[in-house]
């Protein structure tokens, strides 16, 4: 007799179900959050038949956590379920919006009784593909904060220190460079901007480790910063200046953590096997590689076919079709991080993939040196600043 278990977890403890092939309720049980629990769990699947060589498949409402990497860790199939489809299943056995967590137990278990075709199980990805995955989110959520950060202090200069932003207002260079950070750390107001001489300004890009164009950052800024602007009054100046001083802390932070990720997670690629073929591909550098990677991991048998990575990714549109209305719209539910990079990956390389000029005679295409892309940190050819 088949049978199917349903998990419905918390942080607390975890409600159990296990049903048959009819529907029935075989078992169920609440377990804790902690090895005494997983034992439990383990010898009850076990009293139900549960075998190295048919183990008894999981379904559970999320991917992460210790109990789906021990759950994984047993070899068995485990299937992550969208909550919001676990509600409209819901909706099959009661239409009183009742819920509790046992329900929902046998409702997961009862998914896979039913549809468990239609549901994709976790992908049995490497370790060292799944390490490549929590090391590259965790960049793009650390890029993702600095920009923000960065938005945040752009803001607040513009209430009381425009020349701040105008100073840095340059290509390739913004209020996440190292310059920026230093020079506004040490005269976060305009009245201490303006006390800073070109000495005092190299002395700072020095520090910041800046070791071309001193000279003349130096004049520009002091330039800048000593021009005619609107102030703010002196209390309120200050008051605004220590709020700056803090978000330039956190910038600092986030700055740092996207960095040091970076090294981190392209050490890591370089030591996967596919890493060959995916940094083959045009505008795909370290950092996009291992985002894409980290994606849709080195499990082969994950995707049917090129199909189902495109809705994956969110490049397949969607018809919504009902008689004579028949409406073709963009994909909405889809893997964000994935959508994201591919978005920055097609800016990189839509200038490596143009097409060569066919003009006899014509002047071959200016070489351009690579530059370092200010959202994503990859080194990318052509016009990289711009993704």
């Amino acid at each position: 007799m088949s049978l199917y278990c349903g998990i419905d977890w918390s942080e607390r403890y975890h409600d159990v179900a296990v049903v048959d092939e009819t529907g029935a309720l075989k078992a169920k049980r609440r377990v804790n959050d902690d090895p005494e629990g997983w034992r439990e769990l383990l010898q009850l699947l076990a009293d139900l038949g549960d075998s190295a060589d048919q183990p008894i498949p999981v379904a559970i409402e999320t991917t992460r956590g210790l109990l789906v990497s021990c759950l994984r860790a047993t070899g068995r199939t485990v299937y992550a379920i969208n909550p919001l489809a676990v509600a409209h299943y819901r909706k099959r056995h009661s239409v009183s919006r009742a819920k509790s967590d046992h329900a929902d137990a046998m409702t997961l278990g009862n998914i896979l009784r039913t549809d468990a075709v239609a549901h994709r199980p976790m992908p049995a990805d490497t370790p060292l593909a799944q390490a490549i995955a929590v090391l590259a989110r965790a960049q793009q959520d650390a890029v993702w904060n600095r920009t923000q950060l960065a938005n945040q202090l752009r803001s607040l200069l513009r209430e009381y220190f425009p020349a701040g932003i105008e100073a840095f207002n340059l290509k390739n260079v913004g209020l996440t460079s190292v310059e920026a950070r230093a020079i506004l750390a040490a005269a976060p107001t305009p009245g201490q901007a303006a006390t800073l001489t070109t000495t005092d300004l190299a002395a700072l890009l020095r520090q910041a480790g800046r070791q071309r164009n001193i000279t003349t950052w130096a004049k520009r800024l002091h330039e800048t910063f000593n021009h005619e602007q609107l102030r703010q009054l002196p209390e309120v100046e200050q008051a605004l200046g220590h709020h700056a001083t803090a978000l330039l802390h956190q910038l600092d932070a986030a700055c740092r953590a996207a960095d040091d990720l970076a090294d981190t997670v392209t050490k890591a690629l370089d030591e996967h096997p596919d890493a060959k073929v995916i940094l083959s591909f045009p505008g795909l550098g370290p950092l996009t590689g291992s985002r894409v990677l980290a994606e849709i991991g080195d499990d082969r048998t994950r995707f049917a076919d090129a199909r189902a990575l495109k809705a994956y990714a969110g490049a397949a549109p969607i018809t919504r079709e009902s008689g004579k209305s028949r409406v073709i719209q963009h994909r909405k539910v889809k893997n964000q991080r994935l959508a994201a990079t591919g978005y920055h990956w097609a800016f990189a390389a839509s200038p490596l993939l143009a097409p060569e000029p066919t003009t006899t005679g014509a002047e071959p295409p200016a070489t351009t040196t690579p530059q370092r892309c200010a959202t994503c940190s990859t080194v990318c050819s052509a016009n990289s600043a711009t993704a």
